[in-house]
């Protein structure tokens, strides 16, 4: 399946970003209104600062994470990446589901984890360092 090119073009753009471990130009691929669906939360998280808080957090969080799968959406606007990554002494596999607009930005950062002791893991250091935070950025019901 062929990406839509600006989602091409923000897709490489992310994937440099996670190689360099440098994710300053994370803003400048998503959009103003986008949510984050956390794989501990019940509710999205909305907003681009919310986004961008997340995204840099867990990467801080994640030690040796590696993507290893990726799978596109017929429309093109979509992808899907299989990652692997330890927190602490837990190991963890995950997906995130990533949906982009037409102009290459994401509008939907989605994502899912397993095992459950890499869950519990991931939650409680994404909660310890910014659970004050990312609380205000909650969706309405």
């Amino acid at each position: 399946m062929q990406l839509q090119p600006a989602v091409a073009a923000s897709l490489e753009s992310w994937h440099r970003m996670i190689a360099s471990g440098d994710l300053s130009a994370l803003p400048s691929i998503v959009d103003a209104d986008a949510v984050f669906r956390s794989p501990v939360a019940n509710k999205p998280y909305a907003s681009a600062q919310a986004v961008v808080l997340v995204l840099n957090t867990a990467y801080q969080v994640f030690e040796n994470f590696t993507y290893h799968r990726e799978l596109a959406t017929d429309d093109g606007l979509s992808v899907v990446l299989e990652f692997s990554a330890n927190v602490g002494d837990k190991q963890l596999k995950g997906i995130d589901f990533v949906r982009f607009n037409e102009a290459g930005k994401i509008v939907d950062f989605e994502v899912m984890v397993r095992p459950l002791s890499g869950l519990h893991a991931l939650g409680e250091a994404m909660g310890a360092r910014i659970g004050a935070q990312v609380g205000a950025f909650k969706a309405p019901a």
